[in-house]
């Protein structure tokens, strides 16, 4: 097992985007925790672990008793890489003086932050809880007490949100000098409040050409100040790649623990039901309430293709079977021709030009198979 996440779902308030399972009901924080660890009990494998990442929902909107609960039922009843790499999820506003102190006492070594955006109307709107000064404060007190792994979160492609507007959040976050930023268009999904408005007519959707030239102004400006562009939204100083998102992407295998996780073996993919107080009673009765899928191979190519063409090396095409592996580059042979996918022969490597980068999901789901292939 490489990879160890753990989901706190709890926010003070919700953001209006939101599609991930969270919940305000802050006083079901304890007896989540304790049921965390307890899953955590009843879920401990021999292979070290190598990265553990607590993201949610707002990890930071926990104490610190409940942070050591957690780390010392983690190194209680597994077994962790002394190099590992462990990150903690946390908004700008909770980064306090006392926060960060509490912090230093946990094994945590890389912080990933939401800052979304650096102007104050655009935060208002998204009811995020920090303001653009906060963020830039958040990240200088870490610094001054020895965080040297800082991460933070942009989104793009807000209504009304011009390239300018664009170009000044990207210099805002440069202007911070963090190991590492990603980058996301805004969607609007359906049972959000933001879905609501644009249902209501209260916003429109960003024009999709604006939207490309958003994205090709962040990866031009982030690749010149030397950034490495490694992922679709990521973005890394050398040496600075999160290992535990990696992890993701190159297929290896992963637990998750807590109300709505998703876990991988290579075999079968399960996630644990989305819901506070189900989670939880369940785990309290020694059971825990799960959903699982058994991945055939069929499964396993397309979870292959959606990962790894996401990143800068690609598909290695040498690890498919031979089906698989003729049927993709069947599929692929219009891309390649039309300059949006890249073959190398030498590496045996398929993997997304910048072009193409901009339509990957279409791309990515013309080389998927049904079973037919």
């Amino acid at each position: 097992m490489a990879g160890l996440y753990i989901h706190i779902p709890f926010c003070r308030s919700r953001c209006v985007y939101c599609g991930f399972y969270s919940t305000t009901a802050l006083g079901l924080r304890q007896k989540y925790v304790d049921a965390l660890c307890r899953e955590i009990i009843m879920r401990n494998d021999d292979d070290p672990i190598r990265t553990i990442y607590l993201g949610g929902g707002t990890p930071s909107q926990l104490t610190i008793p409940q942070f050591h609960q957690i780390f010392d039922a983690i190194y209680k009843y597994n077994k962790v890489a002394t190099d590992a790499e462990i990150t903690i999820e946390c908004n700008p506003d909770d980064v306090t003086e006392t926060f960060v102190e509490g912090m230093l006492t946990l094994p945590v070594n890389r912080i990933s932050m939401g800052g979304q955006t650096f102007d104050d109307a655009r935060l208002k709107f998204l009811h995020r809880r920090h303001t653009a000064s906060q963020m830039a404060e958040a990240v200088d007190r870490l610094r001054k007490n020895g965080y040297t792994n800082i991460s933070i979160d942009l989104m793009y492609g807000f209504p009304d949100e011009t390239l300018d507007d664009w170009h000044h959040d990207i210099t805002q976050a440069l202007s911070l000098d963090v190991e590492h930023l990603s980058a996301y268009c805004l969607t609007i999904e359906e049972d959000t409040p933001l879905y609501q408005m644009l249902q209501e007519g209260k916003i429109t959707e960003t024009d999709e050409e604006l939207e490309r030239q958003m994205y090709e102004t962040l990866i031009d400006r982030l690749e010149a100040v030397g950034y490495e562009h490694y992922e679709i939204s990521n973005f890394a100083k050398p040496g600075y790649r999160s290992r535990h998102n990696s992890s993701y992407w190159d297929g290896t295998p992963y637990i998750g623990i807590g109300a709505a996780a998703h876990s991988y073996d290579i075999r079968t993919r399960s996630w644990n039901i989305s819901d506070l107080h189900q989670y939880i009673n369940g785990i309290e009765r020694g059971e825990r309430l799960y959903e699982e899928e058994l991945l055939d191979e069929d499964t396993r190519y397309n979870d292959t293709v959606t990962v790894a063409l996401r990143t800068c090396e690609g598909l290695n095409l040498s690890t498919l079977s031979e089906k698989h592996r003729n049927y993709c580059l069947r599929n692929a042979r219009r891309f390649v021709n039309d300059g949006l996918l890249a073959l190398d022969s030498s590496s045996q490597s398929l993997r997304l030009t910048r072009r193409g980068l901009f339509v990957s999901d279409m791309i990515m789901s013309e080389l998927m198979g049904d079973g037919s292939q």
